[in-house]
């Protein structure tokens, strides 16, 4: 009986890590989009603007 809840739990982690994992992949293809779009809207001559007075 120890063996078969000892192999649910087995189940249930490593079910729960690969969830994780597939959820984390998204995130990070997201943010990689957010940062590909905000990359290209700002320009590579973005950072050297200034604003306000001299």
């Amino acid at each position: 009986m120890f063996l078969w809840i000892l192999l649910l739990l087995l189940i249930l982690v490593v079910f729960g890590f690969g969830f994780t994992m597939q959820t984390l992949w998204w995130v990070a293809a997201v943010l990689l989009v957010v940062w590909i779009v905000g990359f290209t809207r700002r320009g590579r001559g973005g950072a050297r603007r200034r604003y306000g007075r001299r």
